[in-house]
């Protein structure tokens, strides 16, 4: 590893606990026909997200083009350079690593919802991002999927389904692989344990309540992830920066959900 990936790895695993508790605001198409308010007002979203200091946000391009000049330099700032969804033919690139490196990106990422007949091609642009991230030193997240193609295409939670997903993202050179935590604390301490590179948890779909989402942090952190990536279950909370602070008492301190809930003052 360079000097350069050196630096940027550690920045954003800087907390002592060796984790990292990320913020994805880079949902964009993925909601279709309607765009949730943590996503529509951007600028409210960063400013409660900020407020609680998460160890780093994943935006799109344009986002931190626009809105992140307030908070430059305080957090790593991570590119996603995909558009996705479970059932797309295939994903949409739209940034370069020299991009992201550009507009002062700690990281980029690239979404992948993987299994079916264009798997093969869903690698290979893995690879080429990787390759050309290579150049600058620049670390690649994978914010990668297993699917379930029988019937309405949808994600997969299976144990197998995600170590398969995993393992062929560490097979393409990605620096951390972000992933949904199978259910299983067993099971997911077995698929950690067995790749190279970070595996940092997914947020999931929205949960019912803040503690079930919560409740599952615990577990996924309890089986070995190196932290966590979450999206909807902040910035669709009513209180984004409170969210915030209860995911990172999880993450970070080993808190339980109600603990972690009473400390952020919910």
């Amino acid at each position: 590893m360079g000097i350069g990936k050196e630096i940027r790895m550690r920045r954003l695993f800087g907390h002592p606990s060796g984790r990292f508790c990320s913020v994805a605001v880079d949902h964009l198409v993925g909601y279709g026909g309607g765009m949730p308010a943590g996503l529509r007002h951007i600028k409210q979203t960063l400013a409660a997200l900020m407020a609680a200091r998460p160890d780093a946000v994943t935006l799109h391009k344009g986002m931190i083009m626009s809105a992140w000049q307030p908070y430059a330099g305080m957090v790593p700032v991570i590119v996603q350079s995909t558009v996705a969804q479970v059932d797309n033919d295939y994903p949409g690139q739209l940034v370069t690593p020299e991009e992201a490196v550009r507009i002062g990106a700690d990281a980029i990422a690239i979404s992948r919802f993987m299994r079916g007949p264009m798997e093969t091609k869903y690698l290979e642009g893995v690879a080429e991002m990787v390759r050309d991230a290579q150049r600058f030193d620049l670390p690649v997240i994978i914010h990668v999927y297993p699917r379930k193609l029988d019937g309405e295409p949808r994600v997969s939670y299976e144990p197998e389904d995600i170590a398969w997903v995993v393992r062929c993202s560490a097979e393409m050179g990605v620096d951390i692989v972000k992933t949904p935590y199978c259910g299983d604390p067993v099971a997911h301490a077995q698929i950690v344990a067995d790749c190279p590179v970070p595996v940092v948890a997914a947020g999931g779909p929205r949960a019912k309540t803040l503690e079930a989402a919560l409740e599952m942090m615990g577990e996924a952190v309890g089986a070995g992830v190196r932290g966590a990536t979450i999206g909807r279950n902040i910035w669709g909370c009513e209180n984004i920066t409170a969210a915030t602070e209860a995911f990172k008492a999880v993450i970070h301190d080993g808190k339980t959900a109600q603990e972690a809930l009473k400390l952020a003052g919910l």
